[in-house]
């Protein structure tokens, strides 16, 4: 079943369907009992001002702007055959809430939208085919002026589709197997990794292990290549058995740390393709008797509100969702006005949240019956 969300700065869409303006605003008959002219002329003046006479429309704004109406927006949007609505479609698996990375990222397109007097529609389904059938309802049924995505994949069939349909778009992610120019914002997963692997082996570690996000995501092909990078930069070999891929969920960091750390030669280094999956590592080792930042070192990806307040606060790649969604927005107006796809493109650099997660690496034994570990300084490369 579709859920659909209407998020609106402007009132709000009560049960029916109908917009519900905030209670508080003035009406067209204050504005017309003011300037002493009638509804109809105030409508012309917002709707049609082309039949009013200047001096007119100059006081009816006026008298608008100092009392603070605003034309009722649904009104508008039926005369002027647009629905002034934003799409997002987002993708959840069952029983799951959405994640940190969506809802941050869709304030700030919200926030953004709001400005520009933009509504964003939001949908959510749970599976990629169902992800792309609703972006091709909103677009076949004329339901929003343009569209948002997120998290892309190697190779999207959601941009292949928008590519060939009238419509604005702008994407949050590259897909690196799509050859022809698209909007997109992006964060530097590759350099991140790069950095994050580098700090961790400055600090001594040499077993660093990797858990991953679905390589059918392109953010996951980046990140993989910029801890592959950095590990070969420093001549230390990747082990196959150290990276392990989740599914971005808690649920998945947990059972995966739990087995990396149940190898003969465990990690010293914990490194999760997103903050959930930290958290998720983060209770295995509380479980099995160790400390992050002392035993076993820990790096997220995100900077989710939770890293700040876990014990100890996670050490993480910043992505500065809010700021985002607000340039999602610059963005996609700037196309809605005709700029081209090729100067829409943009890839900005995470930043290194250091916290009490990481520390030096120390060379743990630990038994995976008991949990219980020894620590002694880390002396060489394992």
């Amino acid at each position: 079943m579709e859920n659909v969300y209407i998020i609106s700065w402007m009132g709000f869409f009560g049960p029916d369907g109908g917009f519900v303006p905030d209670s508080n605003s003035p009406d067209i008959r204050q504005v017309a009992a003011l300037a002493r002219v009638s509804i109809a002329t105030v409508s012309r003046v917002f709707n049609n001002p082309s039949r009013v006479s200047p001096a007119t429309r100059e006081k009816v704004r006026a008298i608008a702007e100092r009392v603070g109406y605003r034309p009722n927006p649904l009104g508008q949007r039926l005369r002027k055959g647009r629905t002034e609505a934003v799409g997002l479609v987002i993708q959840t698996p069952p029983g799951r809430s959405l994640e940190p990375f969506f809802l941050e990222l869709m304030a700030g397109l919200g926030e953004g939208l709001g400005d520009a007097g933009l509504d964003l529609l939001v949908t959510t389904c749970h599976s990629p085919t169902q992800e792309l059938t609703h972006y091709r309802r909103l677009v076949e049924g004329q339901r929003v002026d343009a569209l948002v995505l997120a998290r892309t994949r190697h190779s999207d069939e959601r941009i292949k589709y928008l590519l060939q349909q009238d419509l604005p778009f702008v994407v949050q992610g590259r897909s690196d197997a799509i050859q022809q120019p698209f909007p997109y914002l992006d964060i530097d997963g590759e350099e991140g990794f790069f950095v994050a692997t580098r700090y961790l082996l400055e600090l001594g570690h040499r077993r660093i292990a990797l858990i991953a996000a679905p390589r059918d995501f392109n953010f996951a092909l980046h990140r993989l290549r910029g801890y592959r990078k950095a590990l070969e930069a420093a001549a230390v070999p990747a082990q196959a058995e150290w990276v392990l891929e989740g599914d971005l969920s808690e649920e998945s960091g947990y059972r995966l740390a739990l087995e990396l750390l149940s190898l003969p030669q465990p990690p010293t280094a914990l490194l999760c393709a997103n903050d959930l999956m930290a958290l998720g590592a983060l209770h295995a080792l509380r479980e099995r008797g160790l400390r992050a930042g002392r035993e076993v070192s820990v790096i997220g990806y995100d900077d989710i509100s939770p890293a700040h307040y876990t014990d100890p606060p996670l050490t993480t790649l910043r992505q500065p969702f809010r700021a985002m969604g607000r340039r999602l927005v610059e963005m996609l107006l700037a196309r809605m006005d005709g700029v081209p796809a090729q100067k829409l493109q943009e890839v900005w650099a995470p930043e290194l949240v250091i916290r009490g997660s990481v520390g030096p690496c120390m060379e743990t034994s630990i038994s995976p019956r008991s949990g219980a570990a020894s620590v002694s300084p880390q002396s060489g490369g394992g």
